[in-house]
């Protein structure tokens, strides 16, 4: 199985590294216009030699995860539409920017981009600027969701090679409240006014 990580950002180069370290086939898609040069990029582009454009990554892979900036998500969607996705897995990593309105801009676009390929959200909780916004390290879950049950397994088992705990939220119609709770922690940190992040943690009784 080879994964696809789409966007230049902390979270794309976070996980990448971890899957790449759980023994996984990873490539990196990127921007045309993107410094491949900057510190631990170029190392990984140098070791692993798995950095290419968005279009390239995508038929490469099996499962693709999107990890990029918002700014660069319509590039990402026209990658997506040019490609046979028949069969392929998606996970929406992102965050559509806050508007007090419990809209999923961001999946609804990739969805609109990709509509043969199977669709699921998750990782959105720790934002493209992770692991700097967890740099105590105790953000040890994310929540996913998606309509696919069957293949919901091999997104757990995803989520979970990387170990975090997986935490199933239902369908793809709950994937604004993902989002919310990321924004959520995102106000809080805010208001607080501090050099802190603000995580939620699930408990059962």
């Amino acid at each position: 199985m080879k994964l696809g990580i789409l966007g230049g950002t902390m979270l794309a180069k976070t996980l990448g590294k971890k899957y790449l370290e759980a023994g996984l086939s990873v490539v990196f898609g990127v921007r045309n216009d993107f410094d491949t040069e900057s510190n631990d990029w170029k190392m990984l582009n140098l070791v692993r030699n798995r950095i290419c454009p968005f279009e390239s990554a995508i038929i490469q892979s099996e499962i693709i995860l999107i990890c990029c900036d918002n700014k660069n998500l319509v590039e990402v969607c026209a990658a997506l539409n040019n490609v046979d996705l028949d069969g392929k897995f998606i996970v929406d990593c992102t965050n559509a920017n806050y508007d007090k309105v419990l809209a999923t801009s961001n999946t609804k676009l990739i969805s609109k981009a990709a509509p043969k390929a199977i669709l699921f959200k998750a990782f959105n909780n720790l934002g493209i600027d992770y692991p700097n916004s967890d740099f105590l390290g105790i953000i040890k879950e994310t929540y996913y969701c998606g309509d696919s049950e069957l293949e919901k397994i091999r997104i757990k088992r995803l989520i979970e090679l990387i170990g975090f705990r997986a935490i199933d939220a239902g369908k793809m119609d709950n994937a604004p409240l993902l989002e919310a709770f990321y924004h959520l922690s995102k106000e809080i940190s805010w208001n607080k006014k501090e050099h802190s992040n603000y995580h939620f943690k699930l408990v059962s009784a």
